[in-house]
């Protein structure tokens, strides 16, 4: 049978990409290799039966924020969202806590009780975000040159100081705080937010990175979906279906046909063939379909060369933990938080990330953690906490800047020893947390690979979110869009602009992309093809 458009992977991406498709009248049929949709959006009660868990992301503030998420009106195919009391905290050693609360007269307040006059300078800060803000992010969101909205924030850039605030977004994330604030609060807030990412946080672009999740923080918060993170993508099939899109999974694609340098079919392990009459959309990381899926032979040498040299980023080691009762916090945060950082310092925080890119095995790894029941009651029984957090390793380790004298083998002896240095540090902050522990699972980079295979060596983004790698040299110089060398075939993927996140932009930059061209092609009878 032939669709208009056939779709790789039932990921976010993929699940936009079929939706807008959808709605414009086309046919389309979506192939996933797993046994359900979600991709890195999944949740389930494999730690134990009494407790979600959200198997790979879990806090969701690009979704939220993000047009093409939005416009789809899942709140109407059952999604709920959310939220904790306050959207992130940062606990010290010496039992104070930086908050980011969704009121930002409180995080304002919060920071002013620390350091006199931050909490002026953290709401004028907000007030900046709130003339320029929503234009960066659909700028950021957009295809690559995004005119529009890049023409809308240089309208806005002067009301906000011009020269000196693109300066402050340059600045690495690890002096940027410095720069603005007296106090540690604000520092700790936004560098924790641009770890995130994998830019180092003495790296121009980090900066940015940390300012934009903070200031989504104070707008939208940092929401959950009601049940679980597979209620997103879930929503996203419930309206693909009702509207007439097909979905089927346990079908791993193999092959991408090409003929004349046009994609004209997929291939399943099954030997099934499934015609594309406008479009093949890939939601599948780009080392996997430029000399996988599409053999080397049908793409030109410049791409294969490019791609030689396609950076991946850090893996990932993520733990996962049903709890008996609340984290024990040797003092509890003014307000209870959703997501939380662990770190001594921005210097630590820096010199983590500093190892990761040198391919040190960090001795204090930076992580980040959530309190899903917190979050969302439904997460665990009441009085129990749903907890997880992850942290990055080198995809190839030379050496452990820790005692254990990890290889980076990440066989399951060590991703339970990595499991217990992650563990100590939350017991350094909350006394007691090991005997709160009714059950841990820990996935390295090789069970995360497993679980979603374009989470290539256990990386979450899609390749790095370094500069070197994004804009128009992602996921190869001269690309930037969702286009590729081959004809009707559209990268939709994280390894696409604009990156890691769950936003679905390049899903909708790959659907709005296929749009284009088919009208070009009616519009020249097909000369153009």
């Amino acid at each position: 049978m032939t669709h208009d458009a056939v779709v790789i992977g039932a990921g976010p991406n993929g699940l936009v990409a079929a939706n807008h498709l959808v709605d414009q009248g086309w046919s389309v049929l979506v192939l996933e290799a797993q046994e359900d949709v979600g991709g890195a959006v999944k949740s389930a009660r494999d730690v134990h039966p009494d407790f979600v868990h959200d198997t790979f992301s879990a806090f969701y503030p690009l979704a939220h924020a993000s047009p093409t998420i939005r416009s789809f009106d899942l709140e109407e195919h059952g999604l709920v969202w959310r939220h904790a009391p306050a959207v992130l905290g940062h606990p010290e050693l010496d039992g104070s806590w930086a908050v980011l609360h969704r009121d930002r007269t409180i995080t304002a307040d919060l920071f002013d009780q620390a350091w006199p006059g931050d909490g002026d300078a953290w709401i004028a800060l907000c007030e900046q975000w709130d003339k320029i803000g929503d234009q960066m992010v659909k700028a950021l969101l957009s295809p690559f040159p995004p005119v529009r909205h890049g023409v809308g924030a240089l309208a806005r850039l002067r009301s906000v100081g011009g020269l000196d605030f693109v300066k402050t977004l340059l600045t690495p994330a690890s002096e940027v705080g410095r720069s603005r604030f007296g106090g540690v609060g604000p520092r700790l807030v936004i560098a924790g937010n641009a770890g995130h990412a994998d830019i180092p946080l003495n790296a121009p672009g980090s900066g940015l990175m940390g300012i934009l999740m903070s200031m989504l923080g104070q707008t939208v918060g940092f929401p959950v979906p009601e049940g679980g993170a597979g209620e997103l993508t879930q929503a996203l099939r419930r309206r693909l279906e009702s509207l007439g899109g097909e979905v089927r999974c346990g079908a791993e694609v193999t092959r991408v046909e090409v003929v004349d340098r046009r994609a004209t079919a997929v291939v399943t392990a099954d030997g099934e063939r499934y015609a594309a009459r406008h479009a093949v959309v890939a939601d599948v990381v780009a080392p996997h379909l430029f000399g996988g899926l599409v053999a080397l032979e049908d793409l030109p040498e410049r791409t294969a060369r490019s791609m030689r040299s396609f950076e991946i980023d850090p893996s990932t080691v993520k733990v996962d933990w049903a709890l008996d009762g609340p984290v024990p916090w040797a003092s509890a945060p003014p307000h209870a938080v959703g997501t939380f950082h662990v770190a001594d310092s921005v210097e630590q925080m820096t010199e983590a990330h500093g190892q990761v890119a040198g391919r040190v095995i960090p001795a204090a790894p930076f992580m980040l953690a959530g309190q899903m029941t917190t979050s969302d009651p439904t997460r665990s029984p009441a009085g129990t906490e749903s907890l997880w957090a992850y942290t990055h390793v080198p995809q190839q380790a030379v050496a452990d800047a820790g005692p254990d004298g990890l290889r980076g083998v990440w066989d399951r002896n060590e991703c339970e020893r990595f499991a217990d240095r992650m563990q100590a540090r939350i017991e350094r902050l909350a006394p007691g947390f090991g005997s709160r522990i009714i059950a841990r699972r820990v996935l390295g980079p090789h069970e995360l690979e497993a679980r979603d295979a374009n989470l290539l060596g256990g990386a979450i983004n899609g390749g790095t979110s370094q500069l070197h790698q994004e804009l128009i040299f992602r996921p190869v110089p001269g690309m930037g869009r969702a286009e590729t060398s081959i004809r009707g075939l559209y990268l939709g993927s994280a390894s696409a602009h604009p990156g890691g996140g769950v936003h679905g932009a390049p899903g909708m930059n790959a659907a709005r992309a296929a749009l284009a061209h088919t009208r070009v092609r009616r519009l020249t009878g097909g000369l153009l093809r």
